[in-house]
């Protein structure tokens, strides 16, 4: 069964950011920010409540330590500090899921360093390798080094396609420093032909075959939550 997910908790402090409220009824899964590019503790135990109570699924979504560029500026980090940042990030995380009783579903790296790991084998492994500390799945780009990370490292995969962002002819996904309204036709449209046909479109017009576990939603995107409605249409359709 597919699903669908969004990245919440994105706030900090007074500082309200995304849909959170309502995509809740409308997601299975949610990646949770951890402190580093977002999120703030208060933060983080309020959005694992909140999910936990609309019976959504809470995966960690750690990402770079840059709150100014929200975790979408890539950084040189060798392979150790890159497993030890979303170490961290994912004990934090875990600490407020005791709390509520409730068990970490996944992790699903952030903004640069998603799409950092996805080309470097070296990141990817250090992502798994605490995915496989905590015996959780990973989300991540199909055939990228994010899937052959987790294949290296016995991790359980899910493949991860987006309805809101824009494609590379090779499959990789490019990440937008800001976010932007994404026609609710187009991404209905996105979401049918990779689901039922298992064919993606880049930006540039070619077409590339992709392999769909999780349909993501941004809940930063203006609009959200019309998205997300559509993407469940769809989902619900098949």
């Amino acid at each position: 069964m597919v699903t669908l997910n969004s990245d919440m908790g994105e706030s900090f402090g007074i500082h309200s950011f995304g849909n959170d409220d309502e995509l809740v009824s409308l997601i299975d899964t949610a990646n949770v920010a951890c402190g580093f590019h977002a999120g703030d503790p208060t933060g983080i135990h309020e959005t694992v409540a909140k999910a936990l109570a609309g019976g959504v699924s809470v995966g960690a979504h750690p990402g770079l330590p840059d709150l100014v560029g929200f975790g979408r500026r890539e950084m040189k980090l060798f392979p150790d500090e890159a497993a030890d940042i979303v170490r961290y990030q994912v004990g934090a995380l875990v600490a407020f899921l005791k709390a509520e009783g409730a068990p970490l579903h996944h992790i699903k790296a952030h903004g640069s360093l998603y799409g950092m790991s996805s080309r470097d084998p070296e990141l990817a492994e250090a992502i798994a390798s605490v995915a496989a500390e905590y015996e959780v799945p990973i989300f991540g780009i199909p055939n990228s080094q994010h899937e052959k990370a987790a294949e290296k490292l016995g991790v359980p995969f899910f493949a991860e396609f987006y309805v809101d962002l824009g494609y590379r002819a090779d499959g990789s996904l490019i990440v937008a420093r800001r976010p932007h309204a994404t026609p609710v036709e187009e991404a209905t449209e996105r979401a049918r032909r990779a689901l039922t046909d298992g064919i993606a479109t880049a930006v540039t017009g070619e077409e590339f075959p992709v392999r769909v576990d999780t349909v993501c939603v941004h809940s930063d995107t203006p609009n959200a939550c019309e998205i997300a409605r559509a993407v469940r249409n769809v989902l619900s359709s098949l």
